[in-house]
Protein backbone atom coordinates (compact mmCIF):
# COMPACT_ATOMS: atom_id res chain seq x y z
CA UNK A 1 0.00 0.00 0.00
CA UNK A 2 2.85 1.86 1.17
CA UNK A 3 4.26 1.71 -2.33
CA UNK A 4 1.39 2.20 -4.19
CA UNK A 5 1.05 5.07 -2.86
CA UNK A 6 4.71 6.27 -3.56
CA UNK A 7 3.96 5.39 -6.75
CA UNK A 8 0.61 7.53 -7.56
CA UNK A 9 2.77 10.33 -5.84
CA UNK A 10 5.39 9.98 -8.42
CA UNK A 11 3.77 9.82 -11.32
CA UNK A 12 1.35 12.61 -10.50
CA UNK A 13 4.59 14.68 -10.06
CA UNK A 14 6.14 13.10 -12.96
CA UNK A 15 2.99 15.26 -15.20
CA UNK A 16 3.50 18.26 -12.79
CA UNK A 17 7.27 18.52 -13.70
CA UNK A 18 6.18 17.71 -17.49
CA UNK A 19 4.57 20.59 -17.67
CA UNK A 20 6.98 22.94 -16.46
CA UNK A 21 9.43 21.90 -18.93
CA UNK A 22 6.93 22.14 -21.75
CA UNK A 23 6.71 26.14 -20.55
CA UNK A 24 10.01 26.16 -20.53
CA UNK A 25 10.90 24.40 -23.95
CA UNK A 26 8.33 26.47 -25.79
CA UNK A 27 9.58 29.58 -24.02
CA UNK A 28 13.38 28.81 -24.83
CA UNK A 29 12.64 27.69 -28.63
CA UNK A 30 10.60 30.98 -28.98
CA UNK A 31 13.76 33.13 -27.76
CA UNK A 32 15.70 33.61 -31.05
CA UNK A 33 14.39 36.26 -32.82
CA UNK A 34 12.17 35.44 -35.65
CA UNK A 35 10.82 31.37 -36.51
CA UNK A 36 10.77 29.65 -39.97
CA UNK A 37 7.59 31.86 -41.37
CA UNK A 38 8.72 34.96 -40.33
CA UNK A 39 12.47 34.27 -41.75
CA UNK A 40 10.72 32.86 -45.22
CA UNK A 41 7.81 35.84 -45.49
CA UNK A 42 11.35 38.32 -45.19
CA UNK A 43 13.14 36.00 -48.24
CA UNK A 44 10.36 35.84 -49.82
CA UNK A 45 9.68 39.77 -49.68
CA UNK A 46 12.78 40.13 -50.37
CA UNK A 47 12.83 38.58 -53.97
CA UNK A 48 9.19 39.93 -54.62
CA UNK A 49 7.39 36.49 -54.29
CA UNK A 50 3.80 38.17 -53.22
CA UNK A 51 2.14 34.60 -53.47
CA UNK A 52 4.47 33.11 -51.41
CA UNK A 53 4.19 35.49 -48.86
CA UNK A 54 0.39 35.54 -48.71
CA UNK A 55 0.37 31.60 -47.99
CA UNK A 56 3.06 31.72 -45.37
CA UNK A 57 0.58 34.43 -43.87
CA UNK A 58 -2.11 32.19 -44.23
CA UNK A 59 0.11 29.55 -42.39
CA UNK A 60 1.10 31.94 -39.56
CA UNK A 61 -2.67 32.78 -38.87
CA UNK A 62 -3.55 28.76 -39.69
CA UNK A 63 -1.30 28.26 -36.65
CA UNK A 64 -1.64 30.86 -34.39
CA UNK A 65 1.77 32.18 -34.91
CA UNK A 66 0.12 35.24 -35.27
CA UNK A 67 -0.64 35.63 -31.68
CA UNK A 68 0.99 36.42 -28.28
CA UNK A 69 3.14 33.75 -26.64
CA UNK A 70 1.18 32.75 -23.96
CA UNK A 71 -1.76 31.99 -25.87
CA UNK A 72 0.30 30.54 -28.69
CA UNK A 73 1.62 28.21 -25.94
CA UNK A 74 -1.94 27.41 -24.48
CA UNK A 75 -3.07 26.12 -27.99
CA UNK A 76 -0.42 23.77 -28.39
CA UNK A 77 -0.80 22.08 -25.47
CA UNK A 78 -4.42 22.01 -25.90
CA UNK A 79 -5.61 23.83 -23.29
CA UNK A 80 -6.98 26.64 -25.74
CA UNK A 81 -8.95 26.97 -28.90
CA UNK A 82 -7.00 27.64 -31.30
CA UNK A 83 -8.23 28.71 -35.06
CA UNK A 84 -10.11 24.67 -35.31
CA UNK A 85 -10.99 24.80 -31.83
CA UNK A 86 -8.88 22.77 -29.27
CA UNK A 87 -6.30 20.89 -31.23
CA UNK A 88 -2.90 20.39 -29.14
CA UNK A 89 -0.58 17.62 -27.87
CA UNK A 90 -3.35 16.44 -25.35
CA UNK A 91 -5.82 16.09 -28.37
CA UNK A 92 -3.36 14.25 -29.97
CA UNK A 93 -2.52 16.96 -32.71
CA UNK A 94 1.48 17.26 -32.80
CA UNK A 95 1.74 20.30 -35.11
CA UNK A 96 2.89 20.82 -38.43
CA UNK A 97 6.12 20.50 -39.66
CA UNK A 98 7.25 23.48 -42.10
CA UNK A 99 10.19 22.41 -43.14
CA UNK A 100 9.01 18.93 -44.13
CA UNK A 101 5.89 20.29 -45.27
CA UNK A 102 3.86 17.50 -43.60
CA UNK A 103 2.31 16.75 -40.22
CA UNK A 104 4.55 16.00 -37.11
CA UNK A 105 2.70 13.01 -36.54
CA UNK A 106 3.87 11.39 -39.95
CA UNK A 107 7.59 12.85 -39.15
CA UNK A 108 7.91 10.85 -36.23
CA UNK A 109 5.21 8.52 -36.65
CA UNK A 110 8.30 5.38 -37.68
CA UNK A 111 11.31 6.85 -35.52
CA UNK A 112 10.12 7.23 -32.27
CA UNK A 113 9.98 3.84 -31.74
CA UNK A 114 13.06 2.74 -33.73
CA UNK A 115 14.92 5.88 -31.12
CA UNK A 116 13.50 3.79 -28.14
CA UNK A 117 14.52 0.50 -29.36
CA UNK A 118 17.97 1.65 -30.05
CA UNK A 119 18.46 3.40 -26.58
CA UNK A 120 16.86 0.26 -24.55
CA UNK A 121 19.58 -1.97 -26.80
CA UNK A 122 22.48 0.85 -25.42
CA UNK A 123 21.05 0.74 -22.16
CA UNK A 124 20.86 -2.92 -21.54
CA UNK A 125 24.87 -3.27 -23.21
CA UNK A 126 25.97 -0.85 -20.66
CA UNK A 127 24.40 -2.39 -18.12
CA UNK A 128 25.68 -6.20 -19.16
CA UNK A 129 28.75 -4.61 -19.58
CA UNK A 130 29.36 -2.42 -16.51
CA UNK A 131 27.86 -4.26 -14.13
CA UNK A 132 30.03 -7.61 -14.31
CA UNK A 133 33.29 -5.90 -14.95
CA UNK A 134 33.29 -3.46 -12.11
CA UNK A 135 32.23 -6.05 -9.86
CA UNK A 136 35.15 -8.06 -11.32
CA UNK A 137 37.83 -5.29 -11.03
CA UNK A 138 36.44 -4.43 -7.21
CA UNK A 139 37.34 -7.97 -6.43
CA UNK A 140 40.38 -8.42 -7.83
CA UNK A 141 41.99 -4.93 -7.43
CA UNK A 142 45.17 -4.46 -8.23
CA UNK A 143 45.64 -7.34 -10.48
CA UNK A 144 46.12 -7.88 -14.06
CA UNK A 145 42.56 -8.02 -14.52
CA UNK A 146 41.45 -4.36 -13.05
CA UNK A 147 44.14 -2.96 -15.22
CA UNK A 148 43.03 -4.61 -18.45
CA UNK A 149 39.11 -3.68 -17.70
CA UNK A 150 40.63 0.08 -16.30
CA UNK A 151 42.21 -0.04 -19.51
CA UNK A 152 39.25 -1.07 -21.75
CA UNK A 153 37.21 1.52 -20.01
CA UNK A 154 39.60 4.64 -20.51
CA UNK A 155 40.08 3.69 -23.92
CA UNK A 156 36.27 4.02 -24.76
CA UNK A 157 35.76 7.29 -22.14
CA UNK A 158 37.93 8.83 -24.79
CA UNK A 159 37.61 7.17 -28.13
CA UNK A 160 34.76 9.64 -29.81
CA UNK A 161 31.21 7.78 -30.50
CA UNK A 162 31.69 9.35 -34.03
CA UNK A 163 34.72 7.97 -34.68
CA UNK A 164 34.51 4.45 -33.47
CA UNK A 165 31.09 4.22 -36.17
CA UNK A 166 33.83 4.88 -38.57
CA UNK A 167 35.66 2.45 -38.09
CA UNK A 168 33.33 0.05 -37.42
CA UNK A 169 31.50 1.12 -40.99
CA UNK A 170 34.72 -0.18 -42.15
CA UNK A 171 35.84 -3.30 -40.43
CA UNK A 172 32.29 -4.64 -39.31
CA UNK A 173 31.28 -4.50 -42.78
CA UNK A 174 34.50 -5.97 -44.65
CA UNK A 175 35.26 -8.41 -41.82
CA UNK A 176 32.32 -9.55 -40.08
CA UNK A 177 29.40 -8.82 -43.07
CA UNK A 178 27.74 -6.45 -40.58
CA UNK A 179 25.17 -4.84 -42.07
CA UNK A 180 25.87 -0.56 -41.90
CA UNK A 181 23.40 2.07 -41.84
CA UNK A 182 19.74 1.88 -41.45
CA UNK A 183 18.18 0.56 -38.64
CA UNK A 184 16.85 -2.04 -40.98
CA UNK A 185 16.82 -3.63 -44.67
CA UNK A 186 15.99 -1.10 -47.27
CA UNK A 187 12.93 -3.63 -48.57
CA UNK A 188 11.24 -3.89 -45.20
CA UNK A 189 10.79 -0.31 -44.75
CA UNK A 190 6.96 1.08 -44.33
CA UNK A 191 6.17 -3.08 -43.64
CA UNK A 192 4.47 -3.72 -41.21
CA UNK A 193 6.08 -5.82 -38.50
CA UNK A 194 7.26 -9.56 -39.69
CA UNK A 195 9.77 -12.12 -38.49
CA UNK A 196 12.14 -11.37 -40.78
CA UNK A 197 11.79 -7.61 -40.14
CA UNK A 198 12.72 -8.05 -36.63
CA UNK A 199 16.00 -10.16 -37.65
CA UNK A 200 16.78 -7.44 -39.71
CA UNK A 201 16.34 -5.09 -37.17
CA UNK A 202 18.34 -6.81 -34.31
CA UNK A 203 21.17 -7.29 -36.92
CA UNK A 204 20.92 -3.73 -37.59
CA UNK A 205 21.40 -3.08 -34.21
CA UNK A 206 24.70 -4.58 -33.20
CA UNK A 207 26.74 -1.89 -34.36
CA UNK A 208 25.03 0.69 -33.23
CA UNK A 209 24.46 -0.24 -29.69
CA UNK A 210 27.92 -0.88 -29.17
CA UNK A 211 28.67 2.71 -30.32
CA UNK A 212 26.27 4.15 -28.66
CA UNK A 213 27.11 1.97 -25.18
CA UNK A 214 30.72 2.14 -25.30
CA UNK A 215 31.39 5.22 -23.44
CA UNK A 216 28.43 4.76 -20.99
CA UNK A 217 29.58 1.45 -20.29
CA UNK A 218 33.17 2.92 -19.30
CA UNK A 219 31.70 5.35 -16.82
CA UNK A 220 29.44 3.37 -15.57
CA UNK A 221 32.31 0.22 -15.02
CA UNK A 222 34.76 2.76 -13.31
CA UNK A 223 31.75 4.25 -11.21
CA UNK A 224 31.08 0.80 -9.83
CA UNK A 225 34.72 -0.33 -9.33
CA UNK A 226 34.80 2.98 -7.20
CA UNK A 227 32.18 1.93 -5.32
CA UNK A 228 32.85 -1.47 -4.54
CA UNK A 229 36.26 -0.62 -3.58
CA UNK A 230 34.87 1.92 -1.08
CA UNK A 231 32.68 -0.98 0.23
CA UNK A 232 35.08 -3.54 0.71
CA UNK A 233 37.25 -1.44 2.56
CA UNK A 234 34.37 -0.47 5.75
CA UNK A 235 34.91 -2.38 8.71
CA UNK A 236 31.65 -4.45 8.79
CA UNK A 237 33.50 -6.23 5.44
CA UNK A 238 36.16 -6.97 7.61
CA UNK A 239 33.65 -8.73 10.14
CA UNK A 240 31.95 -10.85 8.11
CA UNK A 241 35.55 -12.12 6.22
CA UNK A 242 36.96 -12.83 10.11
CA UNK A 243 33.19 -14.73 10.75
CA UNK A 244 34.06 -16.92 8.09
CA UNK A 245 31.20 -16.07 5.35
CA UNK A 246 32.30 -16.45 2.37
CA UNK A 247 33.71 -13.92 -0.32
CA UNK A 248 31.17 -14.56 -2.76
CA UNK A 249 28.63 -14.56 -0.57
CA UNK A 250 29.81 -11.32 1.28
CA UNK A 251 30.32 -9.53 -2.07
CA UNK A 252 27.07 -9.83 -3.37
CA UNK A 253 25.13 -9.91 -0.18
CA UNK A 254 26.33 -6.32 1.43
CA UNK A 255 29.26 -4.10 -0.80
CA UNK A 256 27.32 -4.69 -4.26
CA UNK A 257 23.53 -3.76 -2.94
CA UNK A 258 24.87 -0.57 -1.66
CA UNK A 259 27.58 -0.03 -4.76
CA UNK A 260 24.12 -0.81 -7.24
CA UNK A 261 22.39 1.92 -6.06
CA UNK A 262 24.07 4.80 -8.26
CA UNK A 263 23.20 2.33 -11.07
CA UNK A 264 19.45 2.19 -10.74
CA UNK A 265 19.66 6.23 -10.05
CA UNK A 266 21.13 6.54 -13.35
CA UNK A 267 18.33 4.92 -15.42
CA UNK A 268 16.47 8.41 -15.46
CA UNK A 269 19.71 9.95 -16.89
CA UNK A 270 20.83 7.47 -19.66
CA UNK A 271 17.55 7.84 -21.65
CA UNK A 272 18.37 11.17 -22.54
CA UNK A 273 21.59 11.02 -22.26
CA UNK A 274 22.04 8.03 -24.73
CA UNK A 275 19.33 9.97 -27.44
CA UNK A 276 21.55 13.18 -27.20
CA UNK A 277 24.60 11.56 -27.49
CA UNK A 278 23.56 9.62 -30.74
CA UNK A 279 22.69 12.57 -32.83
CA UNK A 280 26.19 12.31 -34.55
CA UNK A 281 26.26 8.65 -34.65
CA UNK A 282 23.11 8.34 -36.02
CA UNK A 283 24.09 10.73 -39.17
CA UNK A 284 27.09 9.14 -39.51
CA UNK A 285 25.53 5.36 -39.60
CA UNK A 286 22.27 6.86 -41.32
CA UNK A 287 20.31 5.66 -38.84
CA UNK A 288 16.39 6.18 -38.59
CA UNK A 289 16.10 7.92 -35.14
CA UNK A 290 14.91 11.37 -34.20
CA UNK A 291 18.52 12.51 -33.80
CA UNK A 292 18.69 14.00 -37.09
CA UNK A 293 15.58 14.73 -37.12
CA UNK A 294 15.86 17.00 -33.87
CA UNK A 295 18.95 18.68 -35.80
CA UNK A 296 17.30 19.76 -39.06
CA UNK A 297 14.34 20.74 -36.76
CA UNK A 298 16.53 23.18 -34.60
CA UNK A 299 18.46 24.43 -37.19
CA UNK A 300 15.79 25.77 -39.63
CA UNK A 301 13.78 26.85 -36.79
CA UNK A 302 10.73 24.57 -37.44
CA UNK A 303 8.58 25.06 -33.63
CA UNK A 304 6.62 22.51 -33.66
CA UNK A 305 8.62 20.00 -34.94
CA UNK A 306 11.75 20.45 -32.37
CA UNK A 307 9.16 21.31 -29.56
CA UNK A 308 7.25 17.81 -29.99
CA UNK A 309 11.36 16.37 -30.27
CA UNK A 310 11.98 18.20 -26.77
CA UNK A 311 9.13 17.22 -25.07
CA UNK A 312 9.46 13.00 -25.97
CA UNK A 313 13.35 13.08 -24.37
CA UNK A 314 11.51 15.00 -21.24
CA UNK A 315 9.36 12.37 -21.01
CA UNK A 316 11.58 9.60 -21.20
CA UNK A 317 13.87 11.47 -18.84
CA UNK A 318 10.77 12.03 -16.38
CA UNK A 319 9.68 7.98 -16.81
CA UNK A 320 13.24 6.96 -15.98
CA UNK A 321 13.36 9.13 -12.99
CA UNK A 322 10.42 7.97 -11.45
CA UNK A 323 11.16 4.22 -12.45
CA UNK A 324 14.47 4.95 -10.80
CA UNK A 325 13.30 6.25 -7.66
CA UNK A 326 10.67 3.34 -7.43
CA UNK A 327 13.61 0.82 -7.49
CA UNK A 328 15.65 2.33 -5.20
CA UNK A 329 12.73 2.31 -2.54
CA UNK A 330 12.35 -1.21 -3.48
CA UNK A 331 16.21 -1.83 -3.23
CA UNK A 332 17.34 0.66 -0.14
CA UNK A 333 15.59 -0.61 3.46
CA UNK A 334 16.93 3.14 4.24
CA UNK A 335 15.37 4.86 1.45
CA UNK A 336 11.94 3.08 2.44
CA UNK A 337 12.07 3.96 6.06
CA UNK A 338 12.54 7.40 5.11
CA UNK A 339 9.74 6.98 2.73
CA UNK A 340 7.59 5.81 5.73
CA UNK A 341 8.89 8.54 7.87
CA UNK A 342 7.76 10.79 5.20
Amino acid sequence: MIMLRYAVYRFFTMLLTLLVVSVLIFVILNLPPGDYLSNQIAELQASGQSAGVAKAEFLRAEYALDRPMWEQYLIWMGFWPGPHGFEGLLQGNYGWSFEFDRPVSDIVGDTLWLTVVVNLAAILFVYAVALPLGVIAAARSRTWIDYTSAFVGYLGLATPNFLLALILFYYGHQYFNLPIGGLMDPKFEGEPMSWDKLKSILVHLIVPTFVIGTSGASAMMQRLRANMLDELGKPYVETAVAKGMAPSRMLTKYPLRVAFNPFVADIGNLLPSMVSGSVLVSVVLGLQTIGPTLLTALKTQDQFLSAFILMFVALLTLIGTMISDILLVMLDPRIRYEGRDA
